[in-house]
């Protein structure tokens, strides 16, 4: 009687089985492929970006990395998203752990500092993509933009609760003091990388106490009194 061929564990497993598993594995080598490509972009930016150079990196073949994404653009725009999950999660969600106010508005800074120290050295995606993508048009720059607007938003929705908490004054304005807060960050951003400048963090943080302490002083005024012989 012939042999009977012993079954494989992959033939032995139902079907909704077997599809859940494929698509975990698929999900699990986009992510590894994703993280890679996460690294190199933070190297040599967003348009040094390429399949074949993932490809090099990861050790896949070309035609694996490109069946997870498709195209360059789909990668890159990719990339893009899982850099801003990461942000969002080290330096916005991490901080709402805070009372609103300035103490939230505080903390968020400081894991922003945090976050734009330790890439001083790698880059930043949001700094180094604004640069490549500032005069194109197309869904990756859509996609970088609409981030960073995301974060920008953020940020100036907490110094909006710093006013209606009464940490800052309700006379000052939102978007500026937004637009002051993500100065700093840039300024330490190129002083601290380009300039090499060792002073850069602490200057970028007596900058930031000197926005709060601007706008509280305007919402801790006293009100002036005159007398009779000044009216």
């Amino acid at each position: 009687m012939a042999s009977r061929k012993p079954t494989s564990k992959v033939e032995t497993l139902p079907m909704p089985e077997m599809g859940r598993r494929v698509l975990i594995k698929g999900q699990q080598t986009k992510s590894v492929i994703i993280d890679a490509a996460l690294g190199l972009a933070s190297q040599i930016g967003l348009e040094g970006l390429s399949i074949g150079a993932l490809a090099e990196v990861t050790g896949m073949s070309k035609s694996g990395v490109f069946a997870h994404f498709g195209s360059r653009e789909e990668l890159q725009i990719s990339v893009i998203r899982e850099y801003h999950t990461r942000f969002e999660a080290e330096v916005f969600y991490a901080a709402m752990q805070k009372p609103r106010g300035v103490p939230r508005l505080q903390a968020m800074f400081d894991n922003w500092m945090v976050q734009t120290s330790a890439e001083i050295d790698s880059g930043c995606i949001y700094i180094s993509g604004a640069v490549e993508f500032d005069d194109r048009t197309g869904p990756v720059r859509d996609a970088l933009a609409s981030t960073v607007s995301t974060w920008q938003t953020a940020l100036r929705r907490a110094v909006e609760l710093a006013q209606n908490e009464g940490h800052l004054s309700r006379d000052s304005d939102a978007y500026q003091i937004a637009f002051e807060i993500h100065g700093l960050i840039l300024a330490l951003h190129y002083e601290a990388r380009f300039l090499r400048n060792p002073g850069a963090a602490e200057r970028a943080r007596q900058g930031f106490a000197h926005v709060l302490a601007r706008h509280a002083q305007a919402a801790t005024k006293p009100v002036a009194t005159f007398t009779k012989a000044q009216r």
